[in-house]
This record gives C-alpha cells, structure tokens and sequence, in this order.
C-alpha cells in the first residue's frame, strides 16, 4: 500500500511537467450550500483532467526497455489523453484503446497527441480484455487507468497541494470511479492531517465501489453523463485503500449532475464534465450533511461534449423554471396568435418556439390549443406570464 513518501517522490516528479492548479473558495457556491466550499481546477491541466499526474509518475519510472517497446492504455478519455500526451513528450509509442462510444471531443483530442488509436467495445470492462492481448502480442506495457500504484501516487499529488493551498481544509469530497483519485488523496490527507474526513462520491448508475465498501447490491449499468467514473470493476489497490482510509461514500443522481455542471459553468465560468461536477453535486444533494464545514472539491476534468453541454444547460434552465412550456386554449380566429404574443411580451417573457395543435386535442373543432417555449426570470415569473393570459381571457397552464 502506498504511503505519503511515494506520493512526495511522485510531486518531484511531476514537478515543470502539470501544473500545480488553483485551490480557492467559491464564495457564491459557498453561500448556496451553507459550508465554505474551496475549488481545485484540475480542469485546467493541458489535458483539461487530473489524469495526467498519475499517467505521468508511471512513464517517468519505466525502464528504458519499457520505453523502448511502448505503452498500451484503455480509456474513457481523460486516462487516454494523460498517457498520450505525456507518451508524446517522452517519445514514446503509445496504442490507446477506448469505447466505441466515447465522446468525439475526448477521441479527437487524444488523437491529436499521436497515439494509435482503437475504438472496441461498449465499455472498459470490454476493452480491458483487447488491452491485454494486443499488449500481450506487441510487448507493450499496460499503464492502467486506476488500479496501479504509481497512478495512485500521482493523482495522490492534489491532495498535498490542497492542504499546502488551505491547510484549514476539514473535509474533502471527490469524485469515485475505479479509485484512483480518491486513494491518492486519501492517502495524502490522512498522512498530513488525520482528522481530515474524506468523502467519495458516485454516480447513482455505476455504483461499483459504493456496493464493495458498503457490501450493498445496487444495480449498475446503461448510460450516464459522468461516463469519466462509470467504471464496472473498482480497482484491488484502490479499494483495499478506500476501505482504510475514505470515511463515506454517497451517490448522485443524473440530474444532481447536470444541476451542478450548470452552476460551475454560471457562477464560476468553468466548464466541468460529468465526473468533474460529482462532488459539488453531493454538496447539493446533502446540505446537511456538509453545512459549517470546511471543505475542498476536486473539479476532476473539462472533457465534455459540446452538444451533451448543450442539452444540459436547456435542461438546467427549465428546472430552474427560466425556460418553461405553456400550452394556451384559444379560438382558431385571425388574431389570437397576436393577443397571445402581446400578453407574454407585455408580461416581460421572451418567446422561443410556437407550436399549433389542431387534430392531437379534445378541444372543440373551432379552438386550437397553442403551446408556446418561454424564456423567463424564474418560477415565479412563469406564474406572472399565466396570470397575465388568464387575465386575458385565456385558459393557459405550464406544461
């Protein structure tokens, strides 16, 4: 098991080679959840995730007949990018296998550091199993994407730049797929400072290491927008870690997600992927359980599909009702259209979509039924913009 002088030895290496990223407070994050809430921008490696640190402790110690045949790596994305880039600074070969169905933005941006690229399976697990025999056949060494100590060791390096950036730190929430992340910094943080409690946290859909630890049965699989921890199998060194040194593990939800993927991006102007925003949607999910706290979140990586972000911001303005769906009841006559529009400009809400509905209603013949997409200032605007058209003689509810 890893102890604090490997991860020491591994921030010397790492050392001019990432960067040793911004630790600071959220004070409007911190005023939303009632604790004092302190960011690491991970996001803001070259490779936009943490994952490099880990990736590059590893090919810094190979051998130089290691080096000379060649690494091999399964990702999702972040892992792939860390090993190819750093592969590429040390002149190495590198064969990058990820799934099928990895984000185009993560494939095109680890290709763009030259590896051999193979895109097989529908998740890691499969993959795993194509990593090991070309790795086998080409004699290249497997550099894992968790379950490895010198990745443990690496990423283990936020935990002692947190604590030296705010020493007064008592909590510590990050987010949880095969391990990697949290064991390392587990490791750190229970070195520098023992009474440290430190949380992990997964997706509700891959709850792996959740069911190890806590010797539960949830179900895992199908899809979900924090594909950077949707692991199937948690790491051995990693969970033997978890276990001795992580205090509780929670799970989020997919809209807990996207909620905080939302707020990150408008109250800090930082783009976060699914995995990145896990901790920060634990924060939102249980106020209670971090309210008065001191505590330090791990924006793990900014690899995010652009139309996925897209669909996330629409969604997140409609729960935060300012884009709302209103369907009006009206007389199919020449100017009712106009009445409406009138009454929701006048009400001060911005029109986006117009749809008339004509046969797919129980209206009479001679009414239409109008459902109109409204940009609003919040909830209780939407309920002005109603009473407005009520006000108007209109029968008109929120979809």
């Amino acid at each position: 098991m890893i102890e604090l002088a490997d991860i020491r030895a591994a921030a010397q290496r790492l050392q001019g080679q990432v960067l040793d990223t911004p630790c600071v407070e959220s004070r409007t994050i911190s005023q939303i959840t009632g604790a004092q809430v302190f960011l690491k921008f991970e996001n803001l490696q070259f490779t936009a995730s943490f994952k490099e640190r880990g990736a590059c402790n590893m090919l810094a110690q190979l051998s130089d007949e290691e080096k000379r045949r060649g690494v091999i790596a399964m990702s999702a994305g972040n892992h792939a990018q860390g090993v190819a880039y750093h592969a590429q600074r040390l002149g190495l070969r590198a064969v990058i296998v990820m799934p099928r169905f990895t984000p185009g933005v993560k494939v095109e941006r680890t290709r763009s550091f030259g590896p051999e690229v193979v895109l097989y399976g529908d998740t890691l697990d499969e993959a795993r199993g194509h990593v090991l025999q070309l790795a086998e056949q080409q004699q290249l060494t497997f550099v894992h994407p968790y379950d490895d100590e010198a990745i443990v060791a690496g990423q283990g390096t936020i935990g002692i730049e947190m604590l030296q950036a705010v020493p007064e730190l008592d909590t510590l929430v990050v987010a949880v797929g095969g391990g990697g992340l949290i064991a390392g910094i587990a490791v750190a943080a229970k070195s520098l400072k023992p009474g440290i409690e430190v949380v992990g946290v997964q997706a509700l859909r891959f709850p792996n290491m959740f069911n190890a630890v806590k010797h539960a049965s949830l179900p895992q699989g199908g899809s979900t927008i924090a594909e950077g921890i949707a692991v199937g199998t948690p790491g051995k060194i990693t969970q033997a870690i978890i276990e001795k040194h992580v205090d509780d593990m929670l799970l989020v939800d997919e809209g807990d997600i996207e909620q905080a993927i939302v707020m990150l991006l408008e109250i800090e102007k930082t783009l976060v992927e699914g995995a990145g925003a896990a901790g920060l949607a634990a924060l939102l999910k249980h106020p209670d359980r971090f309210r008065g706290r001191k505590i330090g979140l791990v924006l793990g990586g900014g690899n995010i599909d652009p139309l996925l972000l897209a669909a996330i911001i629409e969604r997140g303005m409609v729960r935060a009702g300012r884009l709302a769906r209103v369907r009006v009841s009206a007389r199919d006559v020449p100017g009712s259209l106009a009445r409406i529009t009138a009454i929701v400009s006048e009400a001060g809400a911005n029109i986006d979509e117009v749809h008339h509905q004509r046969a797919f209603t129980v209206l009479a013949a001679q009414n239409v039924e109008i459902e109109l997409v409204i940009q609003t200032r919040g909830r209780e605007h939407i309920q002005a913009v109603l009473a407005a058209l009520h006000a108007g003689g209109f029968q008109a509810q929120e979809q």
